[in-house]
């Protein structure tokens, strides 16, 4: 029995040392990728087999491609910028222009006709572009009349903006700077008119520009003379704190007093707020009234 054990342990042992150099090729291979590692991407033909090996009831999804035209035109805003450059056109200009003219401006008279369509919408609904229809047609077509610009303030002359300050039903004033979208040039009429005292004109302190502009009436302004202000000027007036002291003396309140040399009174100092006593609550075991009473008075 012993030599079979042992015949048996000898074998396991040469099969163990036969084994030994296989196993060592085996472990000595390239170890297996982490399992963070990105796996590489598979084509979409295998990936469209596994698919329709594991369900071939799933359809494939079709992407609906149109390769006869571009995917994003880009005509809104193209044609919106184009009505800028045209607004600005027309404004230098300052007289009709047809849609032709405007074309040829913006070097689209080339361009596809949808193009042509979208600037010419968006001009005949601009609100500051205003449009004529031609006299000659019946019915006008899309690109038929001519454009012009229309400024916030419809005032080009001295004359318009004397009338326009007078037909103002409020006080408030005019901005320079909405007149120049109409009249570029207006600060000179603005001098001449402020002279001839027709209007009022605030101004900025730094350039001295026109910023505001007011209507006036010139029969209300009369020149004083130079003798009379020379006079004036030479009058000498009491100082302030004496005026006060007068003032104050005829019981009158001067009205250059500072008001923070003023005696304040002493605040009041807070009355605490008493708490109001605490009022009890339903009584509810009115049949041990006899039992609850206070015999504390009975004892010796």
């Amino acid at each position: 029995m012993s030599s079979y054990l042992a015949k048996q342990q000898a074998a396991f042992k040469s099969d163990a040392m036969s084994a030994a150099p296989k196993v060592a090729t085996k472990r000595n291979l390239a170890p297996p990728a982490p399992e963070s590692a990105p796996s590489p991407a598979p084509s979409n033909a295998s990936n469209a087999s596994k698919s329709e090996s594991k369900d071939p009831k799933r359809k494939r999804e079709v992407q609906n491609v149109v390769y006869s035209q571009p995917a994003a035109t880009g005509y809104g805003m193209e044609a919106f910028t184009q009505v800028t450059y045209v607004i600005e056109f027309l404004k230098k200009k300052n007289e009709p222009k047809t849609f032709r003219e405007i074309l040829e401006y913006l070097s689209q008279v080339n361009a596809d006709e949808r193009q042509k369509r979208l600037i010419a919408r968006i001009l005949l609904q601009h609100e500051r572009v205003y449009h004529t229809p031609d006299p000659n047609l019946k019915v006008q077509s899309w690109d038929s009349g001519t454009f012009e610009h229309k400024p916030i303030i419809n005032v080009r002359t001295k004359k318009d903006l004397i009338a326009y300050l007078q037909t103002k039903a409020d006080a408030q004033g005019v901005s320079v700077k909405d007149l120049k979208d109409g009249w570029p040039d207006c600060e000179d009429a603005i001098d001449q008119l402020e002279a001839e005292h027709k209007i009022l004109v605030t101004r900025t302190k730094k350039d001295n520009h026109a910023r505001m502009v007011w209507g006036n009436d010139p029969t209300l302004h009369h020149d004083v003379d130079s003798e009379f202000q020379v006079m004036w000027h030479e009058i000498e007036l009491p100082s302030v704190d004496e005026l006060v002291r007068k003032l104050q003396d005829a019981g009158q309140k001067p009205a250059s007093e500072d008001p923070s040399k003023r005696i304040k009174a002493a605040p009041k100092p807070k009355e605490k707020k008493k708490r109001a006593p605490r009022r009890g609550g339903k009584t509810t075991n009115t049949h041990m009234a006899h039992l609850l009473k206070d015999f504390s008075h009975m004892k010796r």
